[in-house]
């Protein structure tokens, strides 16, 4: 079975399930749902728990007979398997099918696992799995969804903020959940219940926000200008070098040319967006940037990323970075499409 992970705390005050997996790419959510799986298990007795980690040489054979027997000091047992690839081979995924098929008793599992891929989901292991407990699916807000996210967890405290506030919270902690957990942990412990101002929020809050340099093509197709120039900003400051960000737009604009270009010559651009193999939830964002970005932008915005390209591998006495702020400000409308030489 799938559970939403709001659905968890109340599923476990139900019934306690053999297996839970955890999958997503959130390191805090991902915590804290093992942290209430834990204490679910212990609430009937202090559980004996055991960690195992899968790595290369991983004996699934002496892992799977571990289970044979329980500590005379425990009436139930725990079991943690970590699969940071999430994918345990042929005899791993034998081993887990066994295990699935006819669980330990009073013995739980939690499989940690990475986000799962369409490739993890078509497997046997996961199937089974699937069948003897429940897959948790734990992913970190949107930039939209963030300031929500930072509204309930602040509730959660005894305090509430206004859409100003939460906006500038979700600003300085955006790619950070663990670093926006502490910040209002922090708050919590500096404010009495109630209101957070936005002064109160600034005194407080440090900018702490981390960006990866992915993150810049979303912004660019979403037209969020703000967001774009503070992400290049925010990797600046970090110390990226700039040869991915580079790469990355260039292989957007590439596509979103290919995609104009076939759309000008009457091609349906359903056609046009598989054979770019373009996912269904990316298929929104692109459709609008089509409409926001004409064939003639597009190719201008390639011109100057190979500017910035050449800038960027020290051929030009050029900022690479601030070549990349003009694309995207051009692009978006917010300036000429060009940089300060008039390229």
């Amino acid at each position: 079975m799938r559970l939403r992970a709001d659905a968890l705390p109340g599923s476990l005050a139900r019934t306690l399930l053999p297996v839970y997996a955890l999958s997503g790419d959130a390191p805090l959510l991902l915590d804290e749902a093992a942290v209430l799986i834990r204490s679910a298990v212990n609430a009937g007795g202090q559980a004996e728990r055991q960690s195992f980690q899968v790595e290369a040489g991983f004996n699934w054979g002496q892992w799977l007979a571990g289970f044979d027997s329980l500590s005379l000091f425990a009436s139930r047992r725990l079991v943690e398997l970590r699969l940071p690839t999430g994918k345990p081979g042929v005899e791993g995924g034998k081993a887990l099918e066994a295990w699935f098929a006819h669980p330990p008793a009073d013995t739980y599992l939690i499989l940690h696992l990475p986000r799962a891929d369409r490739a993890m989901q078509a497997t046997k292991w996961f199937a089974a799995m699937e069948k003897a407990g429940a897959l948790v699916t734990l992913q970190a807000p949107s930039p939209e969804q963030l300031p929500a996210w930072i509204q309930g967890r602040l509730a959660a405290k005894g305090l509430k903020a206004d859409r100003d506030t939460l906006a500038f919270l979700a600003a300085r902690v955006e790619g950070n959940l663990l670093a926006a957990h502490q910040e209002i942990e922090k708050l919590a412990l500096l404010l009495p219940p109630g209101a957070v101002s936005l002064e109160q929020a600034r005194a407080a809050v440090v900018d702490v926000a981390r960006y990866d340099a992915n993150d810049l093509t979303e912004a660019l197709l979403k037209g969020e200008a703000a967001r774009y120039c503070r992400i290049i900003d925010g990797l600046r400051a970090e110390g990226e070098a700039p040869p991915l960000a580079v790469w990355l737009l260039a292989n957007e604009l590439r596509s979103l040319y290919r995609l104009a270009a076939g759309v000008a010559q009457g091609e349906p651009i359903g056609v046009l967006m598989k054979q770019q193999r373009i996912w269904d939830s990316k298929q929104p964002l692109i459709g609008r940037a089509l409409k926001a970005f004409s064939p003639a932008m597009l190719s201008q915005g390639l011109g100057l990323l190979a500017r910035a390209d050449r800038a960027a591998k020290g051929l030009l006495r050029e900022d690479a970075w601030h070549l990349l702020k003009q694309l995207g400000l051009g692009l978006m409308g917010k300036a000429p499409l060009k940089d300060d030489y008039g390229y």
